[in-house]
């Protein structure tokens, strides 16, 4: 099964309303996070693989197996509904094939389970090359970083601070019976206990909460904006980052968000109309100074394209469209693209560069180069004396890893340009 069966899949799913598509998503998304065990399993009981064009077959079959391992349906409602569906697909020629394959997994599940667990990309489920470089990468972390990536993700909370503190939404949050936790460092996010429909939230359409990870929250405390600031977001879609700016420091000169696409930049712009702010919108190459007018800011937060594998638990399907050899041009725009925001700082100002990666080369290795290139630039501490400590250090910012403090991977590094 290729990863892009999966993602077409989901699409479909994304079409079903109600608790139809409640389970498809489900369902889908399992798939698309356990892929390498379920495909594991199910070589197990295939006598001979399934060709290209029963690809709607296997799909059908990890499912089915999803279902088996993870979910609490009953063992005979699976294979019931496994073998009425492939009926329905017009797959009849299918329907021994899947009751066999589910019936012998169910008598066999313990044992073949069991010899799963020699084989990594299957017991992790991630791909070897992803693996790999987190062995590399993160020799004492890995695997708690694959099994954070394998959970389901939480839904994170950011109350706007121009309106409201953190405390007070969560009594809100209560008198709807909905209960919620604090983050030890995020100061505005919430981690809602239950999942709901954010639109019914208190104050949601009024631009009292968005949802945004906690991790993610981060990125506009680190940047220090003050009153009287120009300020650049460069690759700003879906616009969390650059509404929170805006939350935390109403009263800056002017927000310019920069995004390469027009359909990504439509995203920013809804958050800004629900939220009530106002930024300079510009669709550009956030590695070309074409758009630019030459005038340098005070702040410039670089949310660098990168491989994702740090949201990888919030977006499972990373782990089936992403490959190894997408790094290298990954890698390539980034050192574009901070080259650029370098010119565009003014002495005296601050460059927050952030990833949603875990992979060494596409942060630390990134600042290094920079810092290599440039001798006005300087990094700046992120954890201020006295304040607690979070993330990994690194030989150049901090990771935060995925499943610390329940949020999702990102990597931060902060520099300044002396004033001459």
């Amino acid at each position: 099964m290729q990863g892009r069966s999966l993602v077409v899949a989901k699409s479909a799913a994304d079409c079903l309303e109600g608790r139809d598509r409640a389970l498809a998503m489900e369902l889908v998304n399992g798939v698309l996070r356990w892929y390498w065990k379920l495909d594991y399993l199910l070589n197990q009981f295939l006598k001979k693989p399934l060709r290209n064009k029963e690809q709607e077959v296997k799909l059908l079959l990890l499912m089915a197996l999803y279902e088996l391992t993870e979910l609490s349906t009953p063992d005979y409602a699976v294979v019931n509904e496994a073998v009425s569906a492939s009926k329905v697909m017009g797959k009849q020629w299918a329907k021994a094939m899947i009751n066999g394959v589910l019936r012998n997994f169910i008598r066999d599940q313990e044992a073949c389970l069991k010899k799963m667990e020699s084989n990594q990309e299957a017991f992790y489920s991630h791909p070897y090359w992803l693996i790999a470089l987190l062995k590399q990468d993160w020799p004492e972390q890995w695997q708690a970083i694959l099994q954070a990536n394998n959970q389901r993700p939480p839904l994170w909370l950011r109350v706007n601070a121009a309106q409201n503190d953190t405390e007070t939404y969560k009594e809100l949050l209560q008198e709807q019976g909905l209960s919620s936790s604090l983050h030890p460092f995020a100061l505005q996010a919430l981690k809602l206990d239950q999942g709901v429909d954010v639109t019914s939230l208190p104050g949601f359409e009024k631009g009292q909460v968005s949802v945004q990870d906690a991790g993610a929250q981060l990125a506009a405390c680190l940047l220090d904006v003050h009153k009287g600031h120009r300020v650049l977001d460069l690759c700003a879609a879906p616009g969390g980052k650059t509404c929170h700016v805006l939350e935390l420091e109403p009263e800056i000169e002017s927000m310019t968000a920069v995004e390469l696409e027009e359909n990504r930049m439509s995203r920013v712009r809804e958050n800004l109309h629900r939220l009530n702010l106002k930024a300079e919108l510009i669709v550009a190459d956030a590695s070309d100074d074409a758009w630019w007018d030459g005038r340098q800011f005070d702040r410039i937060l670089v949310d660098a394209p990168c491989s994702s594998t740090g949201v990888i638990r919030r977006h499972p399907d990373i782990k089936s469209l992403r490959w190894e050899e997408d790094i290298k041009s990954l890698v390539n725009v980034q050192q574009k693209i901070l080259q650029q925001a370098w010119q565009m700082l003014d002495p005296g100002g601050k460059l927050l560069y952030v990833t949603c990666s875990v992979l060494r080369q596409e942060n630390e290795a990134q600042i290094a180069g920079l810092l290599s290139t440039h001798n006005d630039a300087v990094e700046l501490n992120l954890i201020e004396e006295g304040s607690d400590e979070w993330g990994v250090a690194c030989q150049h910012g901090r990771q935060l890893l995925p499943g610390e403090n329940d949020n999702d991977g990102f990597y931060f590094c902060c520099l300044s340009k002396p004033v001459e």
